[in-house]
């Protein structure tokens, strides 16, 4: 069913569509009629260009012939004057006609025309200046300016007919507007009139019958709320005794669920300090697992230097034997130098000598080779057993990295049991808060719903009184809008 609102805004949103369509066609024929008259505007512009032209030209011709018939320069300053301009003027008559393409075609054979009818005239006033009068007129008289003239005006004729055919239709655009927006307007604007003037009638009428009906609906409904009032005044003392003793409940379970927020606060606590207490041993588990590794690097550097030595050792070994091998050839070689000195007499004995020397020398430096080679056996038998001392000392720096590993896992094991502890005390603690703050809002609820009874209660009276006031209203309103039907 429609209620009246409804109806009061239907009758407003049809009122307004129909001056919106009103409007809306005012301003298209207003829009209609001012480009219109622009184009209106803009032809009388194009005709006066096309006059222009042909003015300018007669101009010209005039100061020739009077420059001819009196051979006074002055004449020409018309014809001057006409050169200058009468270009600017068909430049300006093209950009007019731009969308006119019969138009442009025309403007191309004045241009044409008027180069030829210029082109005459300067002739004849040149003949004029150094041939005199009579050749000028034989030539004028030879009919090339005035056909060029007459052939100039038949175009511009062509052209001016066409302008004045497209003023006159615009013409009639322009009334075709104009008698379009006056009928719109005048026939909107009645049946605006006459729809505003059906839809009061219906709409106060409508009114005068609903809220007849809703009267009676009051009187009816009146009886029924003296009746609710009093069982109303019943049911809240009622809820006021039940309220109080909700709230003793409430408050007693308020209690209870903060000293729980306490407790579980306290084991958020406790559990934040193991929490503290793994993180820092697994920390310290670390840095050892650092001091480990670091010791490892230690120990695999020292065997590689142990290493290093036994190979520089063999390489010194491979020297001695070069150099022991030297020993002995050298050896040799002084004994058989010694033999061939004693050979040769006194004259080798000097040799001899030197020889013996060199043999003693080969003998000292086989001596000392053999020392360095038991030192050097000495000292690969200590490399070896370093290095093998090395190792072992190396799988238990493993063997201790390992276990440090495994108490680092723990660690990191508890320390994620003791976060998720935490977190579950936490959560704890914030769902025991949240309860205790929902308990609080239903308390405060309680007692303001429990206020709400008594004044429940206190107004059951009052309503029951404005009941009765309101039964006597609509009576009194059912008389002003239907008198008979009152009575």
């Amino acid at each position: 069913m429609w209620t009246f609102g409804r109806k009061i805004a239907l009758g407003f949103a049809v009122s307004f569509m129909l001056l919106t369509a009103i409007g809306i066609v005012a301003y298209r024929s207003i829009e209609s009629l001012t480009r219109t008259s622009y184009l209106v505007t803009h032809t009388h512009i194009v005709l006066e260009h096309i006059a222009g032209v042909l003015s300018q030209l007669k101009d010209a011709e005039t100061g020739q012939r009077g420059f001819v018939i009196t051979g006074d320069e002055t004449y020409l300053e018309p014809h001057q004057s006409a050169i200058a301009s009468t270009p600017k003027l068909l430049k300006d008559l093209r950009e007019l006609t731009s969308d006119n393409a019969n138009q442009q075609k025309r403007i191309d054979a004045m241009e044409s025309l008027v180069a030829v009818k210029l082109a005459e005239l300067k002739r004849t006033i040149e003949l004029r200046r150094q041939a005199g009068l009579d050749p000028t007129i034989k030539a004028i008289q030879g009919g090339d300016g005035k056909r060029a003239m007459e052939e100039l005006r038949r175009v511009a004729d062509l052209m001016d007919h066409e302008e004045r055919e497209l003023l006159k239709h615009r013409a009639d655009e322009v009334e075709a507007a104009a008698s379009s927006a006056r009928s719109t307007i005048v026939l909107g604007t009645l049946f605006c009139l006459v729809f505003v003037s059906i839809a009061g009638f219906v709409l106060t009428r409508s009114l005068t019958t609903q809220i007849a009906a809703a009267v009676q609906h009051v009187q009816r409904s009146s009886t029924e709320l003296e009746s609710a009032a009093n069982q109303q005044a019943a049911g809240a003392r009622e809820s006021s005794t039940s309220m109080t003793e909700i709230t003793t409940t409430i408050s007693e379970l308020l209690a209870t669920s903060r000293q729980i927020a306490d407790s579980a606060q306290r084991v958020a606590g406790i559990a934040e300090q193991t929490a503290g207490a793994a993180r820092s041993g697994d920390s310290t588990v670390r840095k050892a697992n650092d001091s480990i590794a670091g010791i490892r690097q230690q120990v695999d550097l020292v065997v590689n230097h142990m290493l290093e030595l036994g190979k520089k050792s063999q390489q010194i070994g491979a020297v001695l034997d070069i150099v022991s091998e030297l020993a002995e050839q050298t050896n040799i070689l002084a004994i058989n130098a010694t033999i061939e000195a004693t050979g040769a007499g006194d004259a080798g004995k000097r040799f001899g000598v030197v020889a013996d020397e060199i043999r003693k020398l080969a003998d000292r430096v086989a001596g000392s080779t053999k020392e360095i080679r038991t030192l050097i056996d000495d000292v690969r038998s200590a490399v070896n057993t370093t290095v093998m001392a090395t190792e072992t000392g190396s799988k238990a720096v493993d063997a201790g990295s390992r276990q440090f590993d495994d108490v680092a896992a723990a660690f990191r094991q508890i320390a994620a049991l003791v976060a998720t502890t935490t977190e579950a005390a936490r959560e704890i603690e914030l769902s025991t808060k949240q309860q205790s703050t929902a308990i609080e809002q239903v308390n405060v609820a309680i007692a303001g719903t429990a206020q709400a009874t008594k004044e429940t209660e206190a107004g059951a009276g009052q309503t029951f009184q404005t009941a009765s006031q309101l039964a006597g209203l609509s009576k009194d309103l059912l008389r002003m809008v239907q008198p008979q039907a009152a009575a």
